[in-house]
């Protein structure tokens, strides 16, 4: 025992440079924004545990049968899908989509949530309907967390948490020898169920990053960027006299937060197609 106490105090005093030594080896570059992250999964990895990981919570969850909200979801989704293709292909990054098989469900859920997983694996709770109201407001939404995914901000968030809490171990490794805490980061990371993703390194450089992104891909899909304000706005007051909503745990709506939105619609607005 005292050999082991011994050896996770000497893991714990290494991290910072074990960290260091990481992100030079296992640096990628945010396939968009050119900046570089840490990335420990490979993505065939990632994405092979997205599916999984989906799979269980479809089937652990219920699907709403609200038919226009469904078809407004859809109608959405596909626009998206579309438009972040279209973004990919004209700058020659293809391949970085090559195994996405897009999905998006409306999930009976009273929580105001959202999350994408890599792979184009959506879900949208229907609590956060009240909040987007339209097709751009469902948008906004979706484009976010997709932008999350496409940016690779899991595989991030995973390497980090996979550092810091399993001493660097490898996502395989980590499943066989501690499959509970494992697949409980990984929700973590994507932002699923009660525990909304904890308070992570980056997490608002992650959120802003992904403003930028979505706004770009809402633009290409025909949906104006400036209803980004608005939404983001009906969040803002939902979470002030109380408790705000799951959404915001890790998308903070603060006034520095939609200013740095308005800063970045007039880019956006470059590829807003009607």
């Amino acid at each position: 025992m005292r050999s082991k106490k011994l050896s996770t105090a000497a893991l714990k005093r290494a991290t910072p440079l074990l960290l260091a030594v990481l992100f030079l080896v296992s640096c990628a570059t945010v396939p968009i924004t050119g900046r570089s992250q840490l990335n420990l999964v490979p993505s065939a990895s990632m994405l092979s545990l997205s599916n999984e990981q989906y799979r269980e919570f479809l089937r652990t969850n219920k699907r709403s049968r609200d038919k226009v909200e469904t078809a407004r979801l859809m109608r959405v989704g596909g626009r998206l899908k579309s438009a972040v293709e279209q973004y990919f292909k004209q700058r020659g990054l293809s391949y970085e989509l090559r195994n996405y098989s897009w999905e998006f469900n409306l999930i009976e859920n009273k929580s105001p949530n959202a999350w994408c997983m890599p792979g184009g694996k959506i879900v949208v709770y229907t609590g956060i309907l009240p909040y987007t109201k339209t097709d751009a407001g469902l948008a906004v939404v979706m484009a976010h967390e997709i932008a999350h995914a496409v940016a690779k901000h899991g595989n991030e968030r995973m390497s980090q948490m996979l550092l810091t809490q399993m001493g660097g171990m490898a996502l395989n490794s980590a499943l066989r020898s501690r499959p509970r805490e494992t697949r409980q980061l990984w929700m973590t990371a994507f932002g699923i169920g009660s525990q909304v993703a904890l308070i992570l390194p980056y997490s608002r450089l992650h959120e802003y990053e992904a403003d930028k992104i979505g706004l770009i891909f809402m633009a290409m899909a025909g949906y104006n960027p400036n209803e980004a304000i608005s939404f983001w706005q009906r969040m803002s007051k939902a979470s002030k006299g109380g408790k705000p909503p799951e959404f915001l745990s890790t998308h903070p709506s603060d006034a520095s937060r939609i200013q740095q939105i308005r800063n970045a619609i007039p880019d956006a607005m470059r590829y807003y197609r009607k």
